[in-house]
């Protein structure tokens, strides 16, 4: 079964698995497959071109997902959100209506030109008045507007800057 002292071991097929060596305890299948394993475990060769082509399809997705929202024109829309603010409402009554004083009471600061208070009259006609003002509103600013009458919706409304959208941020109805 194993070649005598002082030969060379051969494989299946009759050739040297390793030149000079030789052993009575040499198995030619055992040292192929050793050989074999130590190459597999310290070979690295394919990792980095697998690694890097599985990056450049992410990076390649990505790209394409953030051009392909604003080439959509969603892009905009992510970047033109409404403000965050609350809104008091006191109602003086004056000959019948109201006059209504609206406080930004806090939250975020707000150009007053794109702010608008806009209220319903007993006809059904919708009036709206801009923000009295040329600076942002602020915590504790203030506008009247006036005459609004009994059971009115008062609205606090917001619009973009390019006017593409608008929102309504504060709101209150007068009393009856």
């Amino acid at each position: 079964m194993y070649p005598p002292p002082g030969t060379r071991p051969t494989g299946w097929w009759g050739h040297s698995l390793r030149p000079g060596f030789t052993g009575a305890h040499a198995s030619p299948i055992g040292v192929s497959a050793i050989m074999n394993l130590k190459e597999l475990i310290t070979e690295d060769r394919a990792v980095s071109p697998v690694i890097g082509v599985i990056l450049m399809v992410a990076i390649t997705v990505i790209l394409a997902a953030v051009i392909g929202t604003f080439v959509l024109g969603l892009g905009d829309s992510v970047q033109q959100s409404s403000p965050s603010a609350s809104f008091g409402f006191d109602y003086a009554e004056n000959g019948g209506n109201y006059t209504t004083t609206v406080t930004h009471e806090g939250g975020d600061s707000i150009p007053s030109d794109q702010v608008a208070i806009s209220y319903t009259h007993g006809n059904g006609s919708t009036v709206s008045e801009p923000w009295n003002g040329s600076n942002d509103i602020t915590a504790g600013d203030s506008t009247e507007v006036d005459p609004v009458e009994a059971d009115s919706d008062v609205r606090v409304i917001w619009t973009s800057n390019d006017g593409s959208s608008s929102q309504t941020i504060g709101s209150s109805t007068a009393p009856n």
